[in-house]
């Protein structure tokens, strides 16, 4: 939550995180956005909306 806007694209959110935690694998960074959601639904409106959109769009796409 710390490092996501509210007008953030899934690439630049992912490239933030990566900055953060160098180690961080795709699969992970999208746990922790669906994590995120959860806990913080209520008090970010708009964060939460573009963590779902990140989150949903990477299992989407390790999936196929």
């Amino acid at each position: 939550m710390r490092v996501v806007t509210p007008d953030m694209k899934p690439k630049d959110l992912l490239k933030a995180v990566r900055k953060l935690h160098p180690g961080a694998k795709k699969k992970d960074i999208a746990r922790a956005a669906f994590h995120a959601i959860i806990a913080n639904a209520d008090q970010d409106p708009g964060k939460s909306r573009n963590l779902q959109a990140f989150a949903l769009a990477e299992r989407t796409q390790q999936s196929e």
